[in-house]
């Protein structure tokens, strides 16, 4: 997080009254992440929280993007439009065909400073990450990193963004005062994805790089994709079967990975399972591990700490097995089953395959 002068939100505190210069920024702007054709899916996450904030500032929504010239570029615009904005900012360049931290970072400041946006939201990727360090850098303005929540202070109309704090162990709420843009960054998955609206056309603002490849340091050599068929991708999981300490030891992981493969699921864990090399690093849920917004999450043996809850709170359903009936998860869990997980997973295991089977026969 960079910024000066940032408060955490008080109730009750003294009415703020904004710069009359930084009054004259308006409006919500969500940068829209893209590679090699396709548009992450967090940019449309954030439009859907972008469009909510826009309301209740009673401002426009604008999507911002970047990329070389061509017919993608303005049907990521079309597609902006669809998940709620408004406009869409449009730079194109040749030299923007592959994203590198400086023309991207210039782009993307002087469309602020031309057009000043009181929010700038961007994805907490690694392309989002980069970019909105160095753009909150260059304009000296607050970056607030991995939000799980944000909302609109009634008392000044400042952005209050909400993270995890003191190794997840609170939830802080910043708001950045005598700065704008108010920037932050969220993760994939944390916010929910809006319905697209097929009908919603807007327009588009074109403007100019100014750049040229000889300004740039950095060249791309070659693009080489990351082989990923062979890693789990827990944030696209419809269903997770998920294991914490109270599995005993890694030999009862497998009765997670037997209802996990019945039930065509992922297998999660949270963090000190993963330290203790029970499971790899990659299957890690929770605040610095993967946010994730199954449909079905199936907590076994997991306390519910803050740390664990912040990337799987967000589930449609969670079902938690625990035999602490005190367990902090069970304060938000869907369903809680107070008992052995070691005796209650084989059963589940076998109630699902069973229906499963009956299920299959019938159709």
């Amino acid at each position: 997080m960079s910024a000066s002068n940032e408060q955490p939100a008080k109730k009750g505190r003294r009415k703020f009254e904004l710069d009359p210069a930084l009054a004259a920024y308006k409006g919500v702007w969500v940068f829209i992440e893209h590679e090699r054709g396709q548009v992450h899916s967090v940019s449309w996450e954030l439009l859907g929280e972008g469009r909510k904030l826009a309301n209740q500032l009673g401002v426009e929504l604008a999507g911002v993007v970047m990329g070389a010239p061509g017919p993608e570029t303005r049907r990521f615009c079309e597609e902006a439009y669809k998940y709620g904005a408004d406009l869409c900012y449009l730079v194109e360049d040749p030299v923007l065909a592959n994203y590198r931290n400086e023309p991207f970072t210039k782009g993307l400041t002087d469309l602020v400073n031309k057009f000043q946006p009181e929010i700038l939201l961007l994805g907490a990727t690694t392309l989002g990450r980069d970019l909105a360090g160095s753009v909150a850098t260059t304009l000296k303005t607050g970056l607030t990193a991995d939000c799980t929540e944000l909302a609109i202070d009634p008392e000044n109309r400042s952005l209050a963004a909400t993270r995890p704090t003191f190794g997840g162990s609170l939830l802080c709420t910043i708001v950045t005062l005598n700065y704008r843009p108010q920037m932050a960054t969220v993760r994939p998955r944390v916010m929910a994805m809006p319905e697209r609206d097929d009908n919603r056309s807007g327009r588009i603002v074109e403007a100019p790089l100014g750049m040229i490849e000889t300004d740039i340091i950095t060249k791309v050599l070659e693009y080489i994709p990351d082989n990923l068929s062979d890693k789990p991708q827990l944030p696209f999981a419809d269903i997770i079967v998920a294991g914490g300490r109270g599995m005993k030891n890694p030999d009862n992981f497998a009765l997670l990975w037997d209802l996990a493969k019945v039930l065509g699921a992922e297998v999660g864990a949270t963090r000190p399972v993963v330290q203790a090399g029970w499971v790899e690093a990659e299957r890690q849920v929770g605040q610095s591990g993967k946010t994730v917004r199954p449909k079905l999450y199936i907590a076994a043996g997991i306390s519910g700490a803050i740390q664990h809850r912040v990337g799987m709170e967000g589930s449609d359903v969670i079902i938690a097995i625990n035999n602490d009936p005190n367990a902090p998860i069970f304060d938000f869990a869907t369903y809680g089953i107070v008992g052995n997980a070691m005796t209650i997973l084989p059963a589940l295991t076998e109630a699902f395959r069973q229906h499963i089977a009956t299920a299959r026969k019938a159709g």
